[in-house]
């Protein structure tokens, strides 16, 4: 069903972007109640915002009651429009920053899953750079799968992306920031775990007798899957529902080294024939390539490079 938006959009007033600002957090939040703490006013309060919202717009956009909130069809066709909107919002208040020479607003970084405990990210260090030369620009840090990150920065929900390379899109520009090594981990309940030499796999096809999680978008690590025919028996969508699989003790699966420390250390895991089955993921800064970034996206760009090293 598509919803024709644009009669209400045609006369957008301050107070519906902050109604959509509340819509965003409440449908984001999973609820009203989940809502309450990160909008710092009451359940009835938000509850009255989305109803006003709703009679603005002639639609219903959320249900709630014993079954839960769920957004309707017309509610979630509405929240991808509104991210677009608010997206636009905040890049024309950058450009505006711009003509006066400052650098204000937001800035919204997403990062792939587990980079923080990598020794060769210093994403600490390029934040810390871009608070000294823009402080008036409030910093919005998530952590999200690579897909949607890719779509992010694409739609203009995140201006700055840190992922790890698998194919490029030509809307998009990269710099190389950081890499990190994958290795393949089995829990103390595997039977490889324990195994001598003798009967640990010699190669990559002796791997697929063995029940792999992988993730479950496109990947490094769905790259390789594919390229050495290991079928997934189970499926992950970020690293820690990976260590997760793996801990059960029924499933193989790659983890990065530094992440996996934490695990290897106590001896909950061990990684198997480490000389052999491991993989390299290079880290890439995205931006969207056209237009051009706002200043303040390319001033994070530059403080990326700057922490890392990167020529750019």
């Amino acid at each position: 069903m598509q919803v024709n938006t644009r009669a209400a959009l045609g006369q957008l007033s301050d107070m519906d972007l902050r109604l959509l600002r509340v819509f965003k957090t409440v449908a984001d939040c999973g609820g009203m109640a989940a809502a309450e703490l990160a909008l710092n006013i009451g359940t009835s309060t938000v509850s009255r915002h989305i109803k006003d919202l709703e009679t603005r717009l002639g639609l219903t956009l959320c249900r709630r009651g014993r079954a839960g909130f769920a957004l309707t069809p017309e509610g979630q066709q509405i929240y991808a429009e509104m991210l677009r909107l608010l997206a636009s919002a905040d890049a024309f208040r950058s450009r505006v920053d711009e003509i006066h020479q400052r650098m204000g607003g937001e800035l919204h970084l997403a990062v792939f899953d587990k980079t923080a405990s990598n020794p060769q990210a210093h994403i600490g260090e390029a934040i810390a750079l871009f608070a000294a030369q823009a402080p008036g620009v409030a910093l919005h840090l998530h952590v999200a799968p690579l897909d949607a990150i890719e779509r992010g920065v694409l739609d203009g929900q995140f201006q700055v992306g840190i992922i790890p390379g698998h194919r490029n899109s030509g809307l998009l520009a990269y710099d190389e920031l950081f890499t990190e090594t994958m290795f393949l981990y089995a829990s103390t309940t595997h039977p490889l775990f324990d195994a001598p030499p003798a009967q640990q796999p010699a190669d990559w096809q002796a791997l697929q007798s063995y029940a792999f999680a992988g993730l479950g978008y496109h990947s490094p690590n769905m790259e390789l899957a594919q390229q050495v025919q290991l079928a997934r028996a189970a499926t992950g969508y970020d690293q820690e529902s990976i260590a997760t699989l793996i801990l059960s003790g029924r499933f193989l699966g790659f983890l990065p080294d530094h992440y996996a420390q934490d695990f290897v250390r106590p001896g909950r895991m061990r990684a198997l024939q480490p000389e052999l089955f491991n993989y390299r993921c290079s880290f890439f800064g995205t931006v969207r390539a056209s237009p051009q970034p706002a200043r303040t996206t390319l001033a994070f760009q530059a403080c990326l490079r700057r922490a890392h090293g990167a020529a750019g």
